[in-house]
């Protein structure tokens, strides 16, 4: 996946997207100059930085 496709299924920006990148926060790979993404990766980084609801009874 391309960075402005990972930007648009986070609901981000590229720009975002690609400060990201540069703290090395999300997986990606780079292929020459080119920063590309796995899909099951963005989903696996996705499901690690999700936070699960409190449960207030």
């Amino acid at each position: 996946m391309k960075p402005d496709q990972v930007a648009l299924r986070l609901g981000v920006t590229t720009r975002f997207v690609r400060r990201l990148v540069e703290e090395r926060r999300i997986p990606f790979h780079k292929i020459g100059r080119f920063v590309r993404f796995r899909p099951g990766d963005v989903d696996d980084w996705i499901a690690a930085a999700r936070i699960d609801q409190r449960n207030n009874n």
